[in-house]
């Protein structure tokens, strides 16, 4: 009865049981070692617990909903991801009128997506932004730190904004042609996939992560949690296929790249992280840092990700 319930729902909808039973079952585990475990310590556990049922509700009611509440949702994260990186910057007072242009190139990006314009899409961050921001940072007349303050604001909107960004297109791309599939669906996919790897990774890693894969970027890092939570993921993912129109062997293809890449994102931001001196990028979720510390993994994945379906599916 429940099953046949479950099958009736959209593929949206049966993502979103999935998602809700993940939870519960962590949540429930959580419970357990708390309960047989008191004297071990599983509050930083239980606050990452916790902040995941928000993330998730929040993420998953903006998504499902509508289109432009879920761009709304995406802006915001890029605006805050933006924020958290540039409040760790050693920016000069010359820098504060690019860094007004900088913020306004976000709800402009996400307008070429809300009218569907992949063209300007692709190209506004990457090129036009690009040769326009070092012009209003030269109208300073500062030319102490010039370069250094160019490169590193032009690659934060790079990775924070063009890259998550991807995310926002995908969310209206339409249906592949002959496939149930289509750009919502497949975002789930993605974010789900990339942040499942996150999760497994680092449970992986704390069960029998011995030896470091980047210890002078990222100690916690390990071998054994890296392969094992991308090998666990993809088997996950092949229950997901649902959401996508991908063979066994695309799934399996697919997940890897999303999880390598997502990886890399990581590593990328935890060397960002190590040259300003920090631990996280904020506080704003309790038991993961700020918000740039759980999109890190999305600022690779999306656009990778983004790039294969568009041209292999969505031709």
């Amino acid at each position: 009865m429940i099953l046949d319930t479950i099958r009736a729902l959209s593929p949206v909808w049966q993502m979103g049981v999935v998602i809700l039973c993940v939870l519960v079952v962590s949540t429930i585990v959580i419970a357990a070692l708390r309960f047989l475990q008191p004297q071990k310590n599983y509050a930083e556990l239980l606050h990452r617990t916790i902040s995941w049922w928000v993330m998730a509700s929040v993420f998953f009611g903006a998504v499902a909903v509508n289109d432009r509440i879920g761009l709304v949702l995406f802006a915001f994260l890029s605006f805050w991801a933006m924020k958290e990186y540039v409040t760790l910057l050693k920016t000069r007072p010359a820098d504060h009128g690019g860094l007004v242009w900088t913020f306004l190139a976000i709800p402009i990006q996400y307008y070429w997506i809300a009218i569907g314009w992949y063209g300007m899409f692709v190209i506004f961050i990457p090129v036009y932004v690009f040769l326009v921001l070092p012009v209003r940072l030269m109208l300073s007349r500062e030319t102490a730190g010039f370069v250094a303050s160019a490169s590193q604001i032009q690659w934060g909107l790079m990775a924070f904004v063009f890259g998550l960004s991807h995310l926002g297109f995908l969310l209206i791309m339409p249906s592949p042609v002959g496939s149930d599939a289509n750009g919502r669906t497949m975002l789930l996919f993605l974010v789900f996939v990339a942040e499942i790897s996150d999760v497994l990774q680092y449970v992986w890693g704390k069960t029998l992560g011995r030896h470091k894969i980047l210890p002078s970027v990222s100690p916690n890092k390990t071998w054994e949690g890296f392969l094992g939570g991308i090998a666990s993921t993809v088997v996950l993912s092949l229950g997901l296929r649902f959401l996508t129109p991908f063979s066994v062997g695309e799934t399996i293809l697919v997940s890897l790249m999303i999880t390598v890449a997502g990886f890399g994102g990581g590593a990328v931001m935890s060397a960002v992280k190590r040259d300003f001196g920090v631990k996280d990028f904020g506080g704003l979720i309790p038991g993961h840092g700020g918000m740039l510390d759980r999109v890190d993994s999305l600022c690779y994945a999306a656009p990778i990700f983004f790039h294969y379906v568009r041209y292999f599916h969505f031709r």
